[in-house]
């Protein structure tokens, strides 16, 4: 039996999710919740072997929330389940220790797949999204330079296109100010821009907001 704990804000996306993974026999939901305070005091009482865990989920972002994981409560396995970019964001998570990432506007039966192969130890992404990233479209060029970021640097450009300031994306990420200036350095000559407002053009352009 797959043991699942469901992390996401939304009660009907909870909801929803439950009754998808229990028309599984295989698959049990022993937990879920809406924070991620609560998701790690659940953590104390309960051992999944799979975490659904929203990107977006309130307090710590989710590739925040997923690092802690790794580090607390290695064995546990992440799937990420998220509305946002599935270009920019799978594989950002995955190098940040998901073992897949899954879309929302992906096809329900997607999700007990998902599960399943994560719960034995193999990465998951669509079918879509690995043709995606194994040819760059011509007519999706911006796409081409998330391959070039590290998780930390999507998520430090997340923050700022977001219209949050330096401070606010230190506080916001545990990091120091200088430390951001830096990243914000990084991102900038990563996407061959030399100003803030064409950084955040090219934010848009990897729909980041």
């Amino acid at each position: 039996m797959i043991k699942v704990l469901i992390a996401d804000n939304h009660p009907v996306v909870r909801l929803g999710i439950k009754k998808v993974l229990e028309s599984s026999p295989d698959i049990e939901i022993i937990a879920d919740v809406s924070t991620t305070a609560e998701l790690f005091q659940a953590l104390k009482n309960v051992s999944p072997d799979v975490v659904i865990l929203e990107m977006d989920i309130p307090e710590i972002n989710g590739i925040a929330t997923l690092r802690k994981m790794k580090l607390e409560f290695p064995d546990i396995k992440t799937l990420m389940y998220s509305g946002q970019s599935e270009d920019v964001y799978a594989l950002s998570t995955i190098r940040a220790g998901a073992y897949g990432y899954l879309s929302k506007t992906a096809d329900l039966d997607y999700i007990v797949t998902a599960v399943k192969k994560v719960s034995e130890g193999n990465m998951f992404i669509t079918n879509e999204l690995a043709q995606r990233l194994a040819f760059d479209e011509g007519t999706q060029k911006p796409r081409r330079f998330f391959r070039k970021l590290s998780s930390r640097e999507v998520e430090v450009l997340k923050l700022l296109a977001s219209g949050k300031r330096n401070k606010e994306v230190a506080e916001g990420l545990n990091l120091n100010e200088k430390t951001v200036s830096t990243y914000k350095a990084r991102l900038m000559k990563k996407l061959n821009v030399d100003n803030l407002v064409d950084l955040l053009q090219q934010a848009k352009a990897l729909e980041l907001y």
